[in-house]
């Protein structure tokens, strides 16, 4: 093919793209585009022509040309064509398909009105300023950018900075973000939140990054650097015309990073600040922004002596403008702020006064008049004048001399001449000028100092935020326009090279053929000005001269730019002669040269700079001091005096020229990111959008210039996957069967071959391909018109199957109304049959009716006769059976009255007969229980007086010993004499008997009658005789019962007179500390006394106890007393206890030991730990025990055997391996106080083996709180035997380790022990509650108030510690599980799609569902519900409570809520339909799972997400759809819902959302409305200020268990010494309740009451 067929065919190929009803762009004055339809195209030879309509008012655009000139441009002359518009809401603007100034415009317009105000262009964030207050920079977006690759979300200047952070790490080089726009557009705020960003934003990636405090407090640096905002704006910024919070100054901080990314300092440059704002604003401009916040909100104090008066309107340098206050902004709030922020940076309040003072001071001067016509002249008495003077400290004669008088110094003399009123009001200006100057370059250097890092080796890199003014043209330009304009400049230079060489870069990568792309380059324009004949140097040779003139200056620039080189860039205006005009490469800028010198110089008299640096105000000194020295360091030459003050004298543009190419430098040494803040109206309406401005704006900023160089290469660079995906139908299926596995490559190539035959219009990289402008457009017509075809074949076969099956359908219903006519004629006549045949029916029964009636009368008739006659007959043999059967009855009754009345008179003989008998068998029987009774008696009497002498031992112990030695030896006495004298009358008893018997006998003689009677005579004396030495003795015992009562009245009032005295001496410390100290040893007295008492009891009981008569088995049996009194009088002692205290409780325990002793027939005696004693003869009763243990049939768990609580006989009893005193065994294993706690510490808890929750053979509840029990059980023993200090020693151990053990777990591993300790640590909670209820209650019945108030404070102290502890233990539970479940919920809730037939990728594109393979998430469904099921399961298995397990729970679901729909709001690609039925799904599955687990309120932590979900899958075509939206989507915000529409992803078969219903869901966002938020409150993992609600105390019961593989002596040897006073306590209630039936026997009295 020739090139002249190539060319026709390229030209024929652009101008078939418009097509009817393909749309394209027309310029606009007031839209600067507008949008028309194409209605017609011909071509007819070489003339072209197309025709539009406009799609707004219809007015009709005609485009003619001829196709040579179309050639000649390379049509670059057809009307623009318009993006599909699906394509009008990309976030990128090199992802359009048409890539051209109106696209661009339309494109960000579009994005504007729906409140999206940030879109990419490339490497360019375009920002416009919404003059809004939007909720964008909140904590958590900040936290969402954090680690996001740039693309994943929104466009946002936070993934600006997130990407120079990455680029910092990754490339170990320094980052630069520039931020340029011209005033207004928001470049400060842009700047401040950039600064924010790095400062607060949570780096997870990094290891060895310093991580954020869990309160979100930030470090020292960042703060300062935070800080240095509100200094910065206040001291360089101010309202203008076009913002109200303008930086009037540029500035490039530099923030520092060390080797692990943490910010070590901040470094700031500032370049150019607007002195002339000192002294004079236009209208309705401001001053800086400190001068009325100093007027506003200075204290009293401080303004009565700065004299600051009552409004900032008095002072000439503020009130100028007629403007002194902004609309929304309080100044003396302000003012604290900043007063804070200096705090921040380290300035002192002092110090912050002088800076005050100083600035008092220059608006003083201001107010100095300055009077005369033909010289100045200043008063004397001139108030402003001396406040000024007195504020600077210097000498008010001077300062008014040199106001109004200049000197000029020769080379002989010095020229003293006064100076007019305008010049004088000069001076006066540039004096506070320079001080400010002075002053806002000492505060820069100040913080500069506060920020830097002190050890500068550990700056590795920095990111620089360069916050510079943009282009600017106003209708007067001055030197600061020209300024600004000269470094932006520079700027875009640098732009245009680093966009160029990105470019040169990509296509070197991607080793494609290229050529040199031409662009415009500006640098003839920056020669003009910092040339070695530039502008700069022409204003600074004037300004040298003595006799210098702005009219000079501009006469120079004629005469050095006439030359043609510069003619394009330097223009002479026609009517003014003081203006010339710069081609800059945004716009051409006209500048008045007028004061351009004076502001050039800016300089000082000597005589003024002498007196400011001999000021008495030591901090005047301070500031002027750094500008000093840099002016005395510029001087190289003392020829002369004049050349010496020309060369220390350095011009502002010289200065400016120097600090601009310094930034240059260090912008090109690192890596540029750039944001252009565009200002989209001038009135500063919020969401308002003019079009020409912000298109003016575009070309200044260099965005346009940017698609331009694009758009002269290769402007559309696709990815091989995104075009294959894009235009795989322009060729047969085949060639993409996903059958056939295609290549990727290979297709794409096969579609270009199809559709673009000349090669020149792509290039083919290693990983995209590149075209040339237009030919994308030439492709979307191809597949626009291939799926035209493929829908107008789909239509045709889905309307004749429409058809067919409409025909099919009418053919079946009209045979179904033939079925249904014949059907009611079949009917008619079955009916008329039927009537028939039911009258013959009728006719028939009635005639058998009547016949059969007349039947049934005649057989009732009969039936009735038979039945009176059969019942007359049978009436009268009734009659007849009656009166036989009744003479039978009375018969039978007289028989069996005779036969009882015989029966019952023999019986009453045989029951008296047997009375008589047993009556004396009985009385017998209770002479000898008589006897029995009365010794039983008189042995306890004189146990009981011996037991109440021990109390009287602890005043005189011999006295004691001597009284029981008497008591026994009279005991002694009386028991034998009472034995003797019961065997003689036993004995006589017998005789009597033999006597009576033998008298019976009539065999006998009377002379043996006689001396048998004599005998019986001298017995029948001897009996009285023993009767009365028996009531003797009784009396005895009666005396001594008396005597035992009278003792126990004692008793009660000595101890009530320890009491009393007690009472009394309460409030005497001393006292009561000896008297402890008495207690003390008197304890030990009466435990001593106890023992030796008890040993002499057994020893006496076991030689003088009389035996046991064999009767019944209630005979054999003794009285055993209650077991609480033993555990808890005995094993309860409180170390209060007075030695003098006896109560009945103590006699009861005593009774009870001696009583266990002659039931077990033990000896008491005292053995270590390690004895075992054998050999132990078995009672019945401990048989009986043995016996049913061996019948308990329940088979223990294998894996934990615990002790067993069963004393019984045998080999393997129990008893053979305890001590005889198991009490003071305990007590001595407590006194070992570091074994114990290290064997608890160890072996209970670090050591320790958890049982696992498994769900077939969950552990029982014994196995998992048996380390709170054991824990529980040495604490009680501790404080029974008053070791209070050693038990709190303990529990703080406990605790301490418990938590360490907690901490020392980290993911999965944390979430088994944690749940363990806290239900462990719960349970121990629960037991020292009772244990204090059970303590109060004793301690209150023993009236022991004083010890129970020390105890008290200790039980508080540690059930307050434990609840810290348990609080501690939820808070690290809670962090690790929320910090495993926060990996799963992104990706298994909004990422994993588990509902088939709605699956999608990340683009939603058909072909990569073919052709490409997908990784699915980390996580789905799956694995976080099995999570759920995890965390709950443990949490029943460790028996944690259901209030903390919902808790729990609540808190996971709030925490799956909130982080998917945060995600979900910031993820641009996941906002279809598609992904919210699988979200949809996800969260049903999630209810499910709540609903099943008995939380169903855990699903309303899911509600923002299932709203959402239901929000993309609703319609969106009408205003009606949005209503409805908003009617169901109740809870979401007006925000949220529109971020939610704004970032709808439309597929290839919807129809994309119309921009009138955005503009209205955008409306609905109303500013300052504090409700509508974007972003939910995230859940912070590190967070632990969620208040642990601890559940009430458990009703626990208290019991021994311990592991059979735990290897722990001591805690085993306890629990085992426990377990067998236990079942001692068991054996003795089992004893009272047998001795209920011996009851009877031991109380004869109540039997002689009863007979």
């Amino acid at each position: 093919m020739s090139e002249e067929e190539k060319t026709s065919f390229s030209v024929s190929q652009a101008i078939e793209v418009y097509t009817k009803g393909t749309k394209a762009w027309f310029a606009d004055k007031e839209e600067g585009w507008v949008s028309a339809s194409c209605i017609s195209n011909k071509t007819e030879d070489d003339k072209v022509r197309i025709t539009f309509e406009d799609d707004n008012d219809g007015k009709e655009h005609v485009f003619e040309s001829t196709l040579s000139y179309i050639t000649k441009t390379n049509g670059s002359t057809l009307p623009p064509l318009r993006n599909p518009p699906k394509m009008e809401y990309t976030d990128d603007l090199t992802n359009l398909s048409y890539l051209n100034e109106p696209a661009v415009l339309n494109t960000i317009r579009t994005r504007y009105m729906q409140h999206l105000i940030y879109t990419y262009s490339g490497i360019v964030l375009i920002a416009v300023n919404p003059f809004d207050r939007v909720s964008l920079y909140e904590p958590d977006i900040i936290q969402q950018y954090s680690g996001k690759r740039r693309g994943e979300l929104e466009p946002h200047l936070f993934a600006i900075a997130e990407d120079a952070y990455r680029c910092m790490i990754r490339e170990k080089t320094n980052q630069t973000i520039v931020v340029s726009g011209e005033s207004g557009a928001g470049k400060t705020v842009s700047a401040k939140y950039i600064m924010r960003y790095f400062a607060t934003a949570d780096d997870q990636e990094t290891t060895n990054k310093k991580k954020r405090r869990p309160d979100g407090m930030m470090t020292e640096v960042e703060e300062q650097i935070l800080a240095t905002n509100p200094i910065m704006e206040a001291f360089g910024n101010a309202k203008t015309t076009r913002n109200d919070n303008s930086s009037r100054f540029g500035k490039y901080i530099e923030i520092q990073f060390d080797e692990d990314t943490n910010i070590v300092g901040a470094k700031i440059k500032t370049y150019l600040l607007e002195r002339s704002r000192l002294v004079f604003q236009p209208e309705t401009e401001r001053n800086y922004h400190i001068f009325y916040q100093l007027c506003a909100g200075a204290p009293s104090k401080e303004r009565k002596n700065f004299e600051l008066g009552s409004s900032y309107a008095d002072f000439h340098y503020l009130n100028q403008s007629g403007t002194g206050e902004i609309l929304g902004v309080d100044d003396a709030e302000e003012f604290e702020i900043t007063q804070k922020a200096l705090s921040t940076v380290g300035l002192s309040v002092d110090l912050q006064w002088k800076i005050f003072r100083v600035l008092a001071a220059l608006l003083h001067c201001g107010n100095i008049q300055i009077t005369g016509r033909g010289d100045a002249m200043v008063s004397d008495t001139d108030e402003a004048l001396k406040i000024a003077t007195r504020l600077l400290g210097i000498k008010t004669d001077e300062f008014r001399k040199w106001i109004v008088r200049k000197q000029i110094i020769t080379r002989s003399e010095k020229i003293v001449t006064n100076l007019n009123p305008t010049q004088a009001h000069v001076v006066k200006d540039s004096v506070a000028k320079y001080i400010y100057a002075n002053l806002f370059d000492w505060l820069v250097g100040i913080i500069n100092e506060s920020l830097s890092c002190s050890e500068a080796e550990n700056i590795k890199n920095f990111i620089g935020v360069l916050d510079i003014y943009g282009f600017e043209h106003f209708k007067k330009n001055s030197f600061e326009q020209f300024c600004i304009n000269y470094a932006n400049e520079k700027l875009q230079q640098q732009f245009n090279q680093h966009v160029f060489k990105l470019e040169q870069e990509e296509y070197m990568r991607e080793k494609i053929n290229w050529t040199f792309i031409e662009f415009s380059d500006n640098q003839k324009c920056i020669e003009l000005i910092e040339g070695k004949l530039g502008v700069l140097s022409l204003l600074d040779e004037e300004s040298r001269l003595p006799a210098g003139t702005d009219q000079g200056f501009c006469q120079k620039l004629y005469d050095n730019f006439s030359t043609p080189e510069y003619k394009n860039f330097f223009k002479k205006p026609r009517f003014s002669t003081e203006a010339f005009t710069i081609a800059h490469y945004a716009h051409d800028v006209q500048y008045e040269a007028e004061n351009f010198l004076e502001k050039n110089k800016d300089s000082v008299p000597d005589e003024h700079l002498q007196l400011l640096q001999n000021a008495d105000f030591f901090f005047l000194q301070e500031i002027l001091a750094k500008s000093i020295e840099a002016a005395n360091s510029a001087i190289t030459s003392k020829e002369n005096k004049r050349k010496s003050l020309v060369a220390r004298k350095p011009t502002l543009g010289s200065i400016f020229k120097h600090s601009l190419i310094s930034l240059m430098d260090t912008i090109g040494n690192t890596n540029v990111h750039y944001i252009r803040c565009i200002k989209p109206n001038e009135a500063k309406m919020a969401w308002e959008f003019e079009a020409p401005m912000v298109l003016s704006q575009l070309l200044a900023c260099g965005v346009l210039e940017t698609i331009r160089i694009s758009c002269l290469g290769y402007p559309s660079r696709w990815t091989y996957e995104e075009f294959a995906d894009r235009y795989y139908a322009l060729v047969p299926s085949h060639y993409w069967d996903p059958k056939e596995s295609p290549e990727v490559r290979s297709l794409c190539q096969t579609i270009l071959d199809s559709c673009i035959n000349d090669t020149d219009k792509y290039q083919m990289g290693e990983t995209k391909i590149f075209f040339r402008a237009g030919q994308l457009a030439y492709l979307e017509k191809l597949r626009s018109d291939k799926f035209d075809a493929c829908a107008t074949v789909l239509q045709k076969n889905i309307r004749r199957f429409v058809y067919r099956h409409r025909y099919l359908r009418i053919r079946q219903l009209t045979i179904q109304l033939q079925c249904l006519v014949r059907r009611r004629i079949a009917q008619k006549e079955l009916a008329r049959r039927q009537q028939e045949k039911a009258a013959i029916v009728i006719q028939k029964h009635f005639r058998r009716y009547v016949v059969r009636k007349e039947y049934l009368a005649k057989k009732e008739f009969a039936v009735k006769l038979q039945t009176a006659v059969r019942a007359r007959k049978a009436r009268q043999n009734q009659q007849i059976l009656r009166e036989n059967k009744a003479a039978i009855q009375i018969q039978r009754h007289v028989r069996g009255m005779l036969a009882r009345k015989w029966y019952k008179t023999q019986l009453q003989h045989v029951i008296f007969l047997q009375s008589c008998i047993r009556r004396h068998a009985a009385h017998k029987q209770l002479l000898a229980l008589k006897v029995e009774a009365k010794s039983a008696n008189h042995f306890k009497e004189i146990s009981y007086k011996l037991e109440n002498r021990v109390v009287e031992l602890t005043q005189t112990v011999d006295q004691l010993k001597a009284e029981k030695k008497e008591l026994n030896s009279k005991v002694s006495h009386l028991e034998s004499q009472l034995q003797h004298w019961s065997d003689r009358y036993e004995k006589l008893e017998k005789d009597s008997k033999v006597l009576e018997q033998n008298l019976g006998q009539n065999s006998a003689s009377s002379s043996e009658f006689e001396a048998l009677k004599k005998e019986k005579e001298a017995l029948a004396t001897e009996n009285a005789s023993s009767l009365e030495n028996i009531a003797r003795l009784t009396a005895e015992l009666d005396q001594i019962k008396k005597e035992l009562k009278a003792e126990k009245e004692n008793n009660k009032t000595v101890t009530a007179e320890i009491n009393k005295k007690k009472e009394d001496e309460g409030s005497q410390q001393d006292t009561i500390k000896l008297q402890n100290e008495e207690v003390a040893d008197l304890k030990a007295q009466v435990a001593a006394l106890k023992s030796q008492l008890a040993k002499a009891m057994h020893t006496r009981q076991q030689g003088s106890l009389p035996p046991i008569k064999h009767g019944s088995g209630a005979n054999n049996r003794a009285m055993s007393p209650s077991s609480h009194n033993r555990r808890h009088m005995s094993r309860l002692t409180d170390e209060h206890h007075h030695p003098l205290e006896q109560t009945p409780l103590d006699d009861a325990h005593k009774t009870t030991m001696r009583q266990t002793n002659v039931l077990t027939n033990r000896k008491l005696r005292r053995n270590s730990s390690a004895e075992v004693t054998s050999h132990l003869p078995k009672t019945s009763i401990e048989q009986a025990r043995k016996a049913e243990e061996l019948g308990i049939s329940k088979s223990p768990r294998p894996t934990s055997v615990g002790q067993s609580n069963t004393i019984a006989g045998g080999k393997s009893s129990r008893l053979d391996i305890v001590s005889d005193d198991p009490e003071e065994e305990i007590n001595a294993i407590l006194r070992q106080e570091e074994p114990l706690q290290e064997e608890v510490l160890e072996g209970l808890i670090r050591s320790l083996k958890l049982p696992l929750p498994s769900e077939k053979n969950p552990p029982s509840r014994k196995e998992v709180m048996f380390p709170a029990h054991i824990i529980s059980l040495c604490i009680n023993d501790m404080w029974r035997i008053g070791y209070n200090r050693e038990s709190e020693t303990l529990l703080f151990a406990v605790m301490g380790a418990i938590q360490k053990q907690c901490l020392s777990y980290t993911g999965d591993d944390a979430i088994f022990p944690c749940a363990f300790w806290l239900t462990n640590v719960h349970e121990l909670l629960s037991l020292i509650v009772q244990s204090e209820n059970r303590i109060e209650m004793e301690m209150k019945e023993r009236g022991h108030s004083i010890g129970w108030r020390d105890f008290e404070k200790l039980i508080q102290t540690v059930k307050f510690e434990l609840q810290c502890l348990e609080d501690n233990i939820f808070h690290i539970w809670m962090k690790e599980i929320k910090r495993r479940y926060s990996k799963m919920v992104i990706p298994a809730v909004i990422e994993s799609q588990s509902l088939p037939g709605f699956i999608t990728n990340d683009t939603g594109r058909f072909f990569n569902k073919l052709l490409l393979g997908t990784t699915g998430p980390a996580y789905n469904m799956d694995d976080l519900l099995n999570f759920l099921n995890k965390l709950n399961r443990v949490m029943v298995c460790y028996c944690i409570e259901p209030s903390v397990i919902n808790q729990v729970l609540i808190e996971v679901l709030k925490m799956t809520g909130v982080m998917a729909f945060n995600d979900l709001l910031m993820r641009k690609n996941f906002s279809s339909w598609k992904r919210a039925m699988q979200i949809q799904y996800n969260i049903t599955r999630i209810e499910e799972w709540c609903k099943g687990h008995g939380i169903p309120e855990g699903t309303l932590q899911l509600e923002h997400l299932l709203q959402a979900s239901k929000l993309l899958q609703f319609k969106k075509s009408s205003l009606e759809d949005i209503e409805n939206i908003y009617d169901v989507c109740w809870i979401l915000s007006p925000t949220q819902v529109q971020k939610l529409i704004s970032q709808y992803h439309v597929a290839d078969y919807e129809n994309p959302i119309r921009p009138e219903i955005l503009r209205a869901v955008a409306s609905r966002v109303v500013s300052g409305d504090k409700s509508d938020i974007l972003l939910l409150d995230s859940v912070s993992i590190e967070d632990t200020s969620s208040p642990y609600e601890i559940p009430e105390p458990r009703e626990s019961k208290p019991y021994l268990y311990l592991p059979a593989w735990l290897h722990l002596k001591r805690i085993r040897r306890l629990t085992l010494l426990e377990s067998v006073l236990t079942e001692l306590n068991n054996n003795d209630d089992d004893i009272k309740t047998i001795g209920q039936e011996s009851t009877l026997v031991e109380e004869p009295s109540e039997l002689t009451s009863i007979a």
